[in-house]
Parts: C-alpha cells; structure tokens; sequence
C-alpha cells in the first residue's frame, strides 16, 4: 500500500481528517484538484469575514464621530482594494495548509481523486495525466457548491454565485440577493454596508429560517432599519438579463412584481461535489445528494468513508472537521463517542450576528419539554452600551424539570465568540442554576448569558 489513508478533498474535513491521522501515526495522502483549505479557506468563510470586516471598519470610522472622534475628508468605500485584501487573507490561510501538510509528513496529491476500487484511488492532474494510490483507507470528503435554480441559471456576470460576488471588478449599485440563509444575509449585509442598494428574497416566512423566530425578526428589523429590502414568502420566478439591468419576477402573497438591479446573487443552498468520484461504480450509497454513512462515517462499502457536507448533517466547517477527527479515530481504534448533532453551533457573520446552538423555543415545545425560557437584551448590558453595540440579546431555553440546557440563542455584536460557553455547557450537562452561579466578568458581553439564565428563573438583577 502507499498509504495508510487516501483522502480526496483538502478543506475543514479533508484537511483536519489528515492532520489528526497524521498524529495517530497514518501516513495519508490528500487528492486536491484545486487549492488546499477547500470552499472554506479560500471561497467561504474566511474570505467573506474579511469583506464583513472591511464593511465593518468602514462602518465604524462613518460614525466615528458618535465615539468623539473626528475625521477630517470624504470617507468612501475602496471595493477592489476590500477585494484584493480579502484574497491575500485567503492565500495566506491557503499556504497554512501547505505548512500544516509539510510539518505533519502529509502528501499533498494534486489533481481530481476516484475511487476506482475499495483500496485504490486514481488521481487525474490538471495536464490529464493519471496515477494510482492504494490505501486500506479511503475517505471523502469533497464538499459542495452552489446550487442553481433552474429558472436562476448562473451566468457569472449578472446572475452570480457566492465565488463571484467575492471577486466583482467593481460594486454594484443595485443587488437582488435570493436566499436568506448565513451566506445569503452575509452578502446582503456586506453590500448594504458599502451603499449597494439591496433586496433580500427569501421564499419561506421569515429570514434566517433555521433560527429562533425571535432571532429571525430581529435581524429582519435590523436590515430593514438599514435600508435592505426585505421579501418574505417571495419566489423568484423568471429572470430576464437581455437589458442592461436583470429584471426579476418576484411572486408574492399580493401577487407577481418585478425588481430591477445590477446583479442578481444567487444564494439557495448548495449542492454536494459527488460527481466523478466513483459512486456508481463502487456501488456506493447515497440518497438526495448525499452519501449514506453511520456514525463514524463508514459508507455501504468497506474502507470507504465520508465526512463533510457531502453527507447527511449541518454544513459547517466545524462540523466537517469534527466528522474528520472521529473518523479517523475510529479507524486508529481510539473508540471516539459520536457526534452529537445536537450540540453543534451555528454562527450567521451579518451585523448583529447570530450564534445558536441547540433547540428554538417552538422545538423544544414540539418535543414535549416543560420549559424555561430567559432573555437579556444587550441594551441592558453596561459593555454593549459602553461599546455602542446595544442591538440584540442573548435568550436561553431549559429543561424545567431538570434544568437542562435544550437551547441557546443570541443575536448582537460578537456572539459568534459567545456561543462556546453554551457548547460546553451542554456537553457537560450544566444546569441553568449553575450558568447563574458561575461569576462572569464584569463588564462584558457575555454577562447576558449568565443574566438571561437568571431571567429564566425570575432572578435577574439588570432587567
């Protein structure tokens, strides 16, 4: 064999999977047909941060003078130098990996993986020349795309995808972005933030559908109050991009209207990268574009796995890094307890942002729970206020018979950084008594978790 462990795709799974086995001393190889750090590093996350991050500077220094600070000339919003500052950061994160590979003895394998047999998989470069590997250990891990729409057909210029609207030559005056999930919010927050004029179209009730409803109003109300247009239970049903603006035909509750803008992004999901990689031929499993796995991520086929959001599950980075970890793991025999997807954080980077983790209020009623709910508005919090950043809350949901942590929902500056303490938190089975016992510093942000946990059970002091 050449390798203890093939794995094709280097992103948060792919990548994180080879370092672990590395640790556990496998030698691994890693198929890569394009850069290494997959979507995540270099189209997704990172990059979109550091455009939020520019919007956000630009942000603070229009308003400098509300912190008694003056500033003295035109203050304007440099696109292609945000762009361009985005890549490097994406590069540099991409020459990480490269780093991370060469300290952990990691082959970097370059060019299209296939699983050709259980313990071989053919790696085509990018000149078309082919080679074998063999490993007793294949792992999947490929990732996902942007889904298209088949009446919102993606041309690259002006019905784009979450890629290009992070590389545009310049910015547009006018956006229609379709789909209010965590990519779609961030992209419209983005280009409000810079002057983009901005309609929000999302298809269900309200905005940030996965989210607590309470969550979800309050950013509806936040977006609004800048000046993005907010569509709910809107489809788009056909796009005309024959003129030089994209005209969109939007049916709602009132009946069809059509929108003009610039550009139109679209924003409706993904779709997993599962073509090419030898599925049907292995006879390998999979169901409405996803692979089947169990919980350590063995596929219908021995020595064949699969982690990421090419399977079953939140599509987070986090969450394909910790699939990546258990599964080889458990291929080392360190006998990993699964995953518990009840337990994973989402994170949403709009301003404010969103972090949740756990069940809504209206999921824990279905489930049959007697509850507990508290709730602290960081417009009651001394550091919020300190910092400018009143908009939000943090609200808990518990168990009132056990006390049990079932849910954890926060809206407002920084909660993405928030969001741990009640990971941890309900994986050691902390109680709402024991979030209220235990001092936060003073003054901070996250104070209002400890503060809505005492609102849970009528013991609040700053409310």
């Amino acid at each position: 064999m050449n390798y203890d462990l093939i794995i094709i795709g280097s992103g948060p799974g792919g990548y994180v999977a080879a370092i672990r086995a590395s640790q556990l001393g496998m030698k691994v190889g890693v198929a890569e047909k394009a850069e290494l750090g997959g979507v995540c590093l270099n189209w997704g996350c990172i990059p979109t941060k550091a455009l939020l991050r520019s919007a956000e500077v630009y942000h603070n220094t229009v308003h400098a003078k509300d912190f008694g600070v003056s500033i003295q000339g035109e203050i304007k919003p440099d696109f292609e130098a945000m762009v361009s500052r985005s890549r490097e950061v994406a590069n540099g994160m991409s020459k990480g990996i490269q780093y991370l590979f060469k300290k952990n003895k990691v082959d970097h394998l370059p060019g299209k993986g296939k699983v050709v047999d259980k313990q071989t998989v053919e790696v085509t470069d990018s000149q078309g020349k082919k080679e074998k590997y063999t490993a007793p250990h294949i792992i999947l891990a490929t990732g996902a795309r942007s889904r298209e729409l088949p009446n919102l057909k993606q041309d690259g210029e002006k019905v784009i995808g979450y890629r290009k609207a992070m590389t545009l030559e310049k910015q547009p005056k006018s956006m229609i972005v379709v789909g209010s999930g965590a990519i779609g919010s961030e992209f419209a927050d983005f280009y409000s933030s810079i002057g983009t004029q901005v309609t929000l179209v999302e298809v269900l009730p309200r905005i940030v559908p996965i989210e607590d409803e309470e969550v979800s109003k309050h950013l509806a109300r936040s977006f609004k109050k800048k000046g993005i247009k907010v569509m709910t239970n809107a489809s788009i049903e056909s796009v005309d991009t024959s003129g030089e603006m994209v005209k969109a035909t939007v049916k709602t509750k009132k009946g069809e209207e059509t929108l003009e803008a610039e550009v139109v992004l679209s924003a409706v999901g993904i779709a997993s990268n599962l073509e090419g990689l030898g599925l049907e031929e292995m006879g390998i499993e999979t169901e409405k574009d996803k692979v089947k796995v169990d919980e350590f991520y063995r596929t219908n086929v021995e020595g064949v796995y699969a982690i990421g959001d090419i399977i079953h599950g939140p599509a987070l980075a986090h969450v394909a890094s910790a699939e990546g970890i258990a599964c080889v793991e458990h291929i080392a025999g360190e006998n990993p307890d699964p995953l518990d997807y009840l337990n994973m954080p989402s994170c949403t980077y709009t301003s404010p942002e969103i972090a949740s983790v756990g069940m809504t209020e209206k999921d824990a009623k279905e489930a049959g729970y007697e509850i507990k709910v508290g709730k602290f508005p960081f417009t009651a919090s001394g550091k919020a206020s300190a910092a400018g950043e009143k908009d939000g809350f943090v609200k808990l949901i518990f168990d009132a018979r056990y006390g049990e942590l079932l849910g954890g929902h926060m809206i407002g500056a920084h909660v993405t950084e928030m969001i741990g303490e009640l990971v941890v938190g309900k994986k050691i089975e902390t109680t709402g008594h024991e979030f209220i016992k235990s001092v936060h510093p003073h003054p901070t942000m996250s104070e209002a978790i400890m503060e809505a946990a005492a609102a849970a059970y009528d013991e609040v002091i700053h409310i």
